[in-house]
């Protein structure tokens, strides 16, 4: 009998340390680009490359060290683009308000070669707030309510064309219920899923199972109730283990209702370490190669990293970030308020 126990005891304790991600205990930033704009999208090809989207109408590629720069008009006006996704053919960025313009770049290794409008949408409710694609002939981009759902476009041919899906396939909105363009992480992705996140009176996921030919919505218990409150970004690790994180940019030092984990597919949500651990942040991700035990999330008031899920967390850094994406298990890459920098965690 005590030989069973003590083989119970190290199977337990066993499963427990296998739980545990990385240990980071620091981050080295260094920046890679600065410049007076605002870059709340980010698109990494590589540890070396890098691809952005920023107001003011710009984007650019960091190659190397290198960035490589384009100013876009429509018009006569400068776009502010908020969304950037990458396939192996092109680049895509999509601009904000009214018009809701998406571009499609095509590079050939290094250079760009060829810049498409692909889709526009005018109104005086458009506004979009992020993209992603699955692989490279189909990808998904939403933004705020039109009419009484949520704003959706899908492409099914490499972007060349995009549809937006009609309301009668979604969930209806509430009134007061919309997105934040604060990371481009309100989508996540994995196998033919995707989760998308919102805010404002209502926080909620939307999700589908098929690549956005059917819908259903899953309440969560994040801070919800006020313009500036809701869920700002989402990320899953597999089709299970996902984890929402947000809060109020108004009162950011507020941690209680701002996170939070599914283990069933986004069905239902656990707050995480209510009440203590960072307040708002804008940007969350899972640490790869860390089974979905490891997690960075970044915002205006620092980098926050947690090795147990969520359970507890420390600070890393007081530097204020919008966005971040790993590239490997110890370097990502983070965008914010006139810069982008390369991120190396190390334990």
């Amino acid at each position: 009998m005590r030989y069973f126990l003590v083989c119970v005891l190290v199977i337990v304790l066993s499963s427990c340390s296998s739980f545990l991600g990385k240990e980071f205990t620091s981050v080295s930033i260094t920046p890679i680009f600065e410049d007076s704009l605002s870059i709340r999208a980010i698109a990494p090809v590589n540890e070396d490359r890098l691809w952005f989207a920023a107001n003011a109408g710009i984007v650019g590629l960091i190659d190397h060290g290198t960035p490589k720069l384009a100013s876009i008009k429509y018009g006569d006006s400068l776009l502010h683009f908020r969304s950037v996704a990458v396939t192996n053919e092109a680049a895509f960025v999509l601009s904000i308000g009214n018009p809701g313009v998406l571009y499609k770049i095509l590079f050939d290794n290094r250079e760009a070669t060829n810049i498409t409008t692909v889709y526009t949408e005018e109104g005086e409710k458009v506004f979009y707030d992020a993209m992603a694609f699955w692989n490279d002939k189909e990808g998904i981009a939403m933004g705020d309510p039109t009419s009484n759902c949520l704003s959706i476009i899908i492409t099914r041919d490499g972007g060349t064309t995009w549809k937006k899906l009609p309301c009668d396939i979604l969930p209806p909105t509430e009134p007061g219920e919309a997105a934040f363009a604060a990371s481009n992480s309100n989508i996540a992705l994995y196998g033919d899923k995707v989760w998308i996140v919102t805010g404002g009176k209502r926080a909620r996921v939307f999700h589908s199972a098929d690549k956005g030919r059917s819908w259903e919505v899953y309440s969560t218990p994040i801070l919800q109730g006020k313009a500036m409150t809701g869920i700002y970004t989402v990320d899953f690790y597999d089709e299970n283990t996902g984890v929402i994180f947000g809060g109020d940019w108004e009162r950011k030092e507020f941690n209680e209702g701002n996170k939070a984990i599914t283990r069933d597919g986004g069905k239902t949500w656990s707050l995480l370490s209510n009440g203590s651990g960072p307040g708002y942040r804008s940007s969350v991700r899972f640490v790869p190669g860390t089974e979905g035990t490891a997690m960075v999330a970044v915002g205006s008031p620092g980098i926050s990293y947690s090795r147990d899920q969520g359970e507890s967390w420390i600070e890393l850094s007081n530097q204020g970030f919008y966005a971040i994406e790993f590239v490997n298990d110890s370097t990502a890459f983070a965008s914010g308020r006139n810069k982008i920098a390369k991120l190396i965690f190390s334990e």
